[in-house]
């Protein structure tokens, strides 16, 4: 068993109704992959896949609340005005959204009825190496891992309570 957890809390999710996936140590942009977490947030399935794969066909830009100095505008977003097209932080995410519709198919959950309850990126393990210099020296380079976490759950139809 992984010694990892998630960061929802694990008495709000009802087994029967949600189902779960994570990428641990993915090598992309934490900062990025927070703001793609943050947009498809509450989205259904669906949509947000959808979505993700305009993002990386650099249709629909991903809006951003955080480290946003100097950042340049972009076209076609509602509320925000700056934006970028983080094309490989939505691809891992992608990645992430389909082993939780297959986890949720294998759940025998209704694919259909599916919305993004709990998205999460946050930074990783913090990979150090070493780049050679002159004179027998070395510099640190270090590379910044994120875990993506996401909890999809399945919505009541009109017919259910």
């Amino acid at each position: 068993m992984p010694k990892w957890g998630y960061s929802i809390i694990e008495e709000m999710l009802n087994p029967e109704k949600t189902a779960k996936a994570s990428g641990r140590e993915l090598k992309v942009s934490h900062k990025a992959a927070r703001e793609v977490a943050k947009a498809i947030k509450g989205m259904e399935l669906s949509q947000a896949k959808e979505y993700l794969r305009d993002v990386v066909a650099k249709k629909r830009p991903i809006p951003y609340t955080r480290y946003i100095k100097k950042l340049g505008h972009k076209g076609g977003m509602q509320n925000r005005f700056v934006g970028r097209y983080p094309i490989k932080a939505a691809g891992a995410v992608l990645k992430v959204l389909q082993a939780a519709q297959a986890n949720a198919e294998n759940k025998g959950l209704d694919v259909e009825h599916l919305r993004i309850m709990h998205s999460a990126a946050y930074p990783g393990v913090k990979l150090k190496r070493y780049t050679p210099r002159a004179h027998g020296r070395a510099s640190p380079k270090y590379e910044i891992t994120t875990h993506y976490e996401v909890v999809l759950e399945e919505k009541a139809t009109s017919g259910e309570q």
